[in-house]
């Protein structure tokens, strides 16, 4: 600390340091609340990108003006900068004082633009709950569509979708090239582009559910520590399934099924999605495929086939593939134990309730062999 007077604006920024109490003392000695340093750099910015929540409520409370710009060239803004570090109570605080979500900072970024660009699916959420335009193109002219589809976050693409984000279809386009990527080998040449060579550094790859999705972080190591990375979301199938059903297309169940098993967790909204595009179907080329898939040797294929028979066109109002499908299922619930595969057949069971009458088949036990073995190969 220094020895400038309380009311001097040098010891709110001091005070935004020492905790929310020495923020109170500072402005009840007279520090006011719209105080900025010598580079132009506003008290409720600092607060808001060191996400303090508490001190920019209290800067709010008493008259910091949640849309005055920051810094040098005025250029940033504190929702901005909150939207940016995914710093969401600092976000609740701005908005709920009158923070206009679509306000541009320097170069053209709004809070919603870098949300979607950096994966903060709940902070666009109540950007756009809060009238953020989720059609507002960015610096480059794309839309938060566009960006959160490259960013790969499902959970950022359906909030968008679900306040009326227009024309899907470049945002597909974008989906569908990221998915065909390998993301940690273009994570890895960014960096080497970045810094040189890999081999001149040491490397670390993580791999972090968030939101539904999986997130891929590569570091560069220096002495065992990271100095610098990049990460990337992996919801691209997800994220395409989501806008070809906005766009009325439809993915070959093939297409939905390598979507669904490339990351191997049923977890994921890759997974997720791609089941739910498929229920809705509701045909007998799909009935075909999913019983197929679980005759198959893949534990992770069979789970995927039987939770697509859960309820397989149920949308219908009624239960089209039953006679068929719990046979199937009750077999794979028998002999998987307590596997992915297992539970995936007694949850699907379980949407076709009690035990359903089934006729019996026309040929006997000798000839009937396990639904297994007469659904294998039909793929």
């Amino acid at each position: 600390m220094t020895n400038d007077p309380a009311g001097d604006p040098s010891s709110l920024f001091e005070a935004l340091y020492d905790g929310d109490n020495a923020v109170v003392r500072a402005l009840r000695a007279g520090a006011s609340a719209e105080s900025s340093d010598e580079e132009g750099t506003t008290a409720l910015y600092l607060a808001a990108v060191q996400d303090l929540p508490g001190a920019v409520r209290l800067l709010l409370s008493v008259g910091a003006d949640p849309n005055r710009a920051s810094g040098p060239e005025a250029g940033d803004l504190p929702l901005c900068g909150a939207a940016c570090g995914g710093h969401t109570e600092v976000v609740e605080a701005l908005l709920a004082a009158g923070a206009w979500p679509d306000l541009r900072e320097e170069f053209g970024f709004t809070a919603l633009r870098w949300a979607c660009g950096l994966g903060h699916a709940r902070i666009a959420e109540l950007l756009l709950d809060h009238g953020a335009d989720p059609g507002l193109p960015g610096p480059r002219g794309e839309s938060p569509l566009v960006v959160a589809a490259r960013r790969g976050s499902a959970r950022t693409v359906r909030a968008l979708l679900g306040h009326g984000a227009p024309d899907p279809a470049p945002a597909l386009e974008e989906a569908r090239r990221v998915l065909a990527l390998d993301v940690e080998q273009e994570l890895r040449d960014a960096l080497a582009e970045l810094y040189g060579d890999g081999a001149r550094h040491g490397m670390a790859v993580r791999r972090t559910a968030v939101d539904g999705g999986l997130t891929v972080t590569v570091e560069l190591l220096r002495d065992g520590e990271p100095f610098a990375g990049q990460d990337q979301q992996t919801g691209h199938g997800a994220i395409a399934t989501l806008l070809e059903h906005a766009l009325g297309l439809r993915a070959s169940f093939e297409e939905l099924a390598a979507r669904a098993l490339r990351y191997g967790d049923p977890e994921l909204d890759n997974w997720h999605e791609s089941v739910g595009a498929l229920w809705l179907r509701g045909d007998e080329e799909t009935f075909q495929a999913a019983a197929a898939w679980t005759a198959g040797d893949d534990p992770l294929r069979r789970a995927f086939g039987a939770q697509v028979l859960a309820r397989l066109g149920f949308d219908s109002g009624a239960k089209p593939f039953a006679g068929r499908a719990v046979p199937l299922l009750r077999e794979l619930a028998g002999e998987a134990g307590d596997t992915v595969l297992g539970t995936s057949a007694e949850r699907a069971l379980a949407h076709y309730e009690a035990p359903v009458a089934l006729p019996r088949e026309p040929h006997g036990p000798a000839d009937r062999g396990t639904d297994r073995e007469r659904w294998r190969g039909r793929t």
